[in-house]
């Protein structure tokens, strides 16, 4: 049993390795754009990353859109080298084998597609976002900056759209080699941009906090140039990659939509239940607030394992059962949780051993409150991210399933009916204050968890009840 664990984690992590360092290398990508809005200035800072906030909100919810293509490709391709194989021997005609192949392309046409529709509206509501922020109560001054920011922000959402696109080709086909180094190249190139276009040099104008978006926008385009290149480059990929998305399947699309809208609410609920409680700590106090900032953002970082781990899971199961194997379908399962549990306990162990030296580069060292609040909710961090891992497997295997609306409605149960009304209450009536919080979001995804893996592993055996129902006796 442990050979073919082992056998199955290297599996897993040939797929998974190249997606969680492509995540990190992305948070180092936006933690570039916040280190240089800061030199600008306080208020620079703060215009710029309320640009942020609305341009990276409309991004995940357009990645949301595209999300599941990896899916629906891993599932194409494995059904046409399928037929490759029954055609070599002798079992399919050769167009059968072209017509599996033509299925793959379709959906990566209506990726395209989805993308289009989701960068053009996105970036059109970014900037109609933008004209309404004063009449939110936002400083004047500081709108002005940001609405010149998103201006320059929102062409860059489509190329950014189009890149995930083609990034789910990648992945779905198994092959996401590039993507590391295009991203890791993307951060020298952002950094750049952002002093050239801030400051003016080299003869090009001086735009200050503008430049940044400039130059956000400008390394989008070129990181799906880059990305498009190098796969049209790949013998395996080329034939397969077709962005004539004027040409793609109505059908196809409508598909694509309907697995990807539950996707990016998810994403979407997901990202609002972290908001609502930075929202309760910062009652608390600024030291609360600063403490509950440092932590999530350690956890942000860690959560980047997860997102590898999921994806390449929910990858393999759309692969195993378009090929029937429910099985090994199942045991994607277990060593996807095998190998999250083995990363968080290290991560927990530095949590639980030296959490002052995790802490140091979030944490200004004269803040010794923060510090004290912030090592208490390491204690409870190192439990959840078990739980907030396991919660990101579950949703990533369900959309291995096509089951993207069992995945929303869960978190909303685990998030919003189960997380936020257990943090207010260990928070409020119960008086543990931030600890409370934290305390809270642990019970809240542990819950859904829970749930995501029970339903899992019911549509599975349901899915093997069924093969076991209509197979020929």
């Amino acid at each position: 049993m442990l050979t073919t664990l082992l056998r199955d984690s290297r599996a897993l992590a040939a797929l998974a390795v190249p997606l969680v360092l492509t995540q990190l290398a992305q948070v180092a990508l936006t933690t570039t754009d916040t280190v240089m809005m800061g030199l600008l200035g306080t208020r620079e800072l703060a215009a710029g990353g309320l640009a942020l906030v609305i341009f990276n909100q409309l991004r995940t919810m357009g990645v949301g859109l595209v999300t599941s293509v990896g899916n629906q490709i891993a599932a194409a391709a494995a059904r046409a080298e399928q037929a490759a194989a029954d055609a070599g021997a002798g079992g399919v005609p050769d167009a059968a084998v072209e017509g599996r192949r033509e299925d793959v392309r379709a959906v990566v046409r209506a990726s395209m597609a989805v993308a289009t529709l989701a960068g053009v509206a996105g970036a059109v509501l970014m900037i109609l976002i933008g004209q309404v922020l004063v009449t939110l109560g936002q400083d004047a001054a500081v709108v002005e900056l940001t609405q010149t920011m998103l201006l320059a922000l929102a062409p860059g959402l489509l190329p950014c759209l189009w890149f995930q696109a083609v990034r789910q080709f990648t992945v779905g086909m198994r092959r996401p080699q590039a993507l590391l180094r295009i991203t890791l190249a993307s951060i020298a190139v952002n950094a750049g941009l952002n002093w050239v276009l801030i400051h003016g040099t080299w003869g090009l104008p001086q735009l200050g906090l503008t430049g940044i978006g400039v130059a956000t926008s400008t390394v989008h385009l070129l990181s799906f140039v880059a990305l498009y290149g190098s796969a049209k480059r790949d013998s395996e990929l080329s034939p397969l990659l077709t962005l004539n998305a004027a040409k793609a399947d109505p059908a196809t699309v409508k598909r694509l939509v309907g697995l990807g809208v539950p996707i990016a609410a998810t994403y979407g609920s997901e990202a609002g239940f972290f908001s609502v409680t930075a929202l309760m700590a910062g009652a608390f106090g600024p030291a609360a607030l600063a403490a509950h900032t440092a932590v999530n953002q350690l956890v942000y970082i860690v959560f980047q394992v997860a997102v590898g781990l999921s994806h390449a899971a929910s990858i393999n199961v759309s692969r195993e059962l378009a090929l029937g194997r429910t099985e090994d379908a199942r045991r994607i399962r277990n060593t996807a949780l095998a190998c999250a549990a083995a990363v968080m306990a290290v991560v927990g162990v530095a949590y639980l051993s030296v959490p002052g030296l995790v802490l140091r580069p979030f944490l200004d060292s004269g803040s010794d409150q923060a510090l004290t609040i912030a090592t208490q909710l390491l204690v409870v961090t190192a439990f959840l991210q078990f739980f907030d891992c396991a919660q990101n497997i579950g949703v990533g295997l369900l959309r291995g399933l096509d089951d993207t609306k069992s995945g929303f409605r869960i978190t909303l149960i685990g998030y919003w009916a189960v997380g936020l009304p257990a943090a207010w209450l260990l928070a409020r009536p119960l008086g543990l204050d931030t600890l409370g919080i934290w305390l809270g979001l642990l019970t809240g995804l542990a819950t859904t968890a829970v749930l995501l893996l029970r339903r899992y592993s019911s549509s599975l055996a349901a899915r093997s009840d069924t093969r076991s129902a209509v197979a020929p006796a």
